[in-house]
């Protein structure tokens, strides 16, 4: 039997009213109450990360400089740095609203990560934001060595939701030439743009991340009439070409069977995939840390005992 956290079970009743009232009340969707909902819930449940050296940067050699912010715990390991690209359904999140969040991923991890500023919907609709991602796998050295940044130009692609959807239509791109991504890491990540998992009905109302808001924000990425299939990560090739892939999915989250899907995917393809499940969580839980610490506790120190077999 499926049994959902007390706590986000207590928490998603007030919300839930909520919403209805602000339905009832005729709330219309903008990019501006969306960017705000995520950057007020994330500053709400997750308190300031750990303290270490950060720095900004452009990355530059692409269609357009992309911002980026460097985190540098201290005695990091050697090997590759992670390049993080933030959740939001393409439309919201920031390098700003996800600094705790990369600050525990670089202390937990021990390596350093780059927070993407990547480009957002609707202004900037579909491919610009997995462009930015690709620019920045390819031009990160060089931002890297003006700031005496060490590094061996080895990546490790790691994102959550609209992020992990990102990076895994990168590594969709890049099986198919010569790359310098050692691994991925997805945290209930978007990889079925079709919205045809039956997790998509099972949980995409009342566990905050619902099927009607996953459509409109694909309506606002995708805009030059593409086809969802033929973009979708979930659906692309498989070969063992990919990078060694984590896999988080949430029980309660709509995206979750795209997610386990995804994992045996990359397995058939040839190349190795590891899936963490959480049994009583919902959709961007690490959002929500204060109220399910041991949950994200959990996650960051998983990904760190990963990406040491890395």
């Amino acid at each position: 039997m499926r049994q959902l956290d007390p706590k986000l079970e207590e928490w998603l009743v007030a919300v839930n009213a909520q919403i209805a009232n602000l339905k009832a009340a005729g709330f219309e969707a903008t990019p501006v109450n969306a960017r705000e909902s995520l950057a007020n819930l994330t500053r709400t449940f997750v308190e300031p990360g750990p303290e270490m050296a950060v720095s900004d940067t452009l990355v530059t050699g692409g269609e357009y400089s992309v911002p980026a912010r460097i985190y540098q715990p201290r005695d990091p390991v050697d090997g590759a740095a992670i390049i993080y690209c933030h959740g939001g359904g393409h439309m919201a999140g920031s390098v700003s609203v996800y600094d705790p969040i990369c600050r525990r991923i670089a202390e937990a991890c021990k390596r350093r990560v780059i927070s993407v500023e990547y480009r957002v919907a609707p202004e900037n609709p579909y491919p610009a934001a997995l462009n930015d991602l690709l620019s920045v796998v390819r031009h990160l050295g060089g931002a890297l060595d003006r700031k005496g940044i060490p590094h061996n130009g080895r990546w490790i692609l790691m994102g959550d939701s609209g992020g992990g959807a990102l990076c895994a239509s990168a590594s969709r791109l890049l099986q198919h030439q010569p790359h310098n991504i050692d691994a991925q890491v997805l945290i209930y990540p978007s990889l079925d743009y079709t919205m045809q998992t039956p997790s998509i009905e099972e949980n995409g109302r009342g566990y905050l991340l619902e099927k009607e808001k996953i459509h409109w924000y694909f309506q606002n990425y995708f805009q030059n009439a593409e086809n969802p299939l033929l973009v979708s990560p979930l659906h692309g090739e498989f070969t063992r070409k990919m990078p060694a892939t984590l896999v988080v999915t949430a029980e309660f989250c709509a995206l979750r069977d795209e997610g386990v899907e995804y994992v045996r995917k990359v397995r058939d393809g040839g190349a190795n995939a590891e899936h963490l499940h959480f049994n009583d969580m919902i959709h961007a839980f690490l959002n929500l840390e204060n109220l399910v610490p041991d949950a994200c506790g959990q996650l960051y120190r998983h990904i760190a005992e990963y990406l040491r077999g890395v």
